[in-house]
């Protein structure tokens, strides 16, 4: 045994105090945005089947849901509206009253210091679907972008601190970035959905948002899961356009991706944990074959080890509440 040669990793692990000492990644309440779906009506509060522990809020059911999370310490919401009535172009998108628009003056006026960030997208405000204006069953790019910026506009506003288009139309950075420009919206930053991928991950979502395509798939706008080199040609178009935070969606089977990212570019990026990512840990949790917390701050931490600054996920409260117990 004496002739051995071999390195002592174990020694760093001797104690919960060593391993802290030596600890290299970290998840905190301020990596967190949370978020919180808006519909209109009254006196609504949906739970959503495939989402245990998320729901539609109408407005006057909305402030408990945003004190709670406030008292909880997280940062950061995005809102995602479902509007009453939709039609060909998502009309309730740009409208100065729409739901997303109503919910950001609502929340702003509480809480002045929450960051409010606006999903600018036509999936949940168009009759067929799609993340913008349709011919037949071609999916418009360019006649989009007007329609966009005029949804990004109506956002800033109504007072959303961050745009976050989601939209995957070529060109939607520089048609927002130059709308919010000229209507004196300068220092409103852009969050791109830089990456996002034509995923299965999403289909939980579109039950919590009410925006499932009436005809075909996203395909022709949301790049192919196969692919890695082209979310390097995604991510270089948006910065070059104007974008100051960069989303990669989904998250956990693209860690990869948020790390080339991460190892190319050094703008902020956020880590989508989307909706099917969400529901796979709640069901099998409920089922008892997982234990959750530790399995959700694993997966959280996961991200960040991966290059993600901050986190966009609907285990934000839980998450919240189990660091303060740390």
């Amino acid at each position: 045994m004496t002739e051995l040669n071999f390195k002592r990793h174990r020694r760093l692990r001797t104690s919960k105090t060593m391993r802290s000492m030596v600890k290299e990644t970290y998840l905190h309440k301020e990596d967190l945005i949370y978020p919180i779906f808006v519909i209109e009506g009254e006196n609504i509060k949906n739970p959503i089947s495939s989402m245990p522990g998320v729901y539609q809020f109408s407005l006057d059911t909305l402030n408990r849901e945003v004190d709670e999370v406030v008292e909880l310490g997280i940062p950061a919401i995005i809102l995602f509206g479902i509007p009453a009535e939709k039609d060909a172009v998502g009309t309730g998108a740009f409208h100065d009253h729409g739901i997303v628009q109503e919910a950001t003056r609502q929340i702003k006026e509480r809480y002045p210091e929450l960051l409010v960030i606006a999903d600018t997208c036509l999936c949940e405000f168009t009759d067929h679907g799609h993340c913008g204006l349709v011919e037949g069953e071609k999916i418009l790019n360019d006649p989009s972008l007007d329609v966009l910026a005029r949804t990004a506009v109506s956002q800033a506003k109504a007072g959303a601190d961050i745009i976050a288009p989601s939209n995957m139309m070529d060109g939607f950075v520089a048609a927002i970035r130059v709308a919010l420009d000229e209507a004196g919206f300068e220092d409103v930053p852009i969050m791109s959905y830089a990456v996002k991928y034509a995923s299965s991950y999403y289909g939980p979502f579109r039950e919590a948002a009410d925006g499932a395509p009436q005809f075909g798939d996203r395909k022709t706008y949301q790049m192919d899961p196969a692919n890695r080199l082209e979310a390097f040609r995604e991510a270089e178009s948006d910065i070059e356009e104007g974008a100051d935070i960069l989303i990669i969606k989904p998250a956990l089977s693209y860690l990869d991706i948020i790390r080339d990212v991460r190892n190319n570019y050094n703008l902020p990026i956020v880590a989508y944990n989307v909706s099917g990512e969400y529901a796979m840990i709640k069901a099998a949790a409920q089922n008892g074959w997982i234990e959750e917390k530790s399995i959700v701050l694993e997966t959280l931490l996961g991200m960040k080890r991966a290059g993600a600054d901050m986190i966009l996920t609907y285990h934000a409260k839980d998450v919240a509440r189990w660091l303060e117990e740390k």
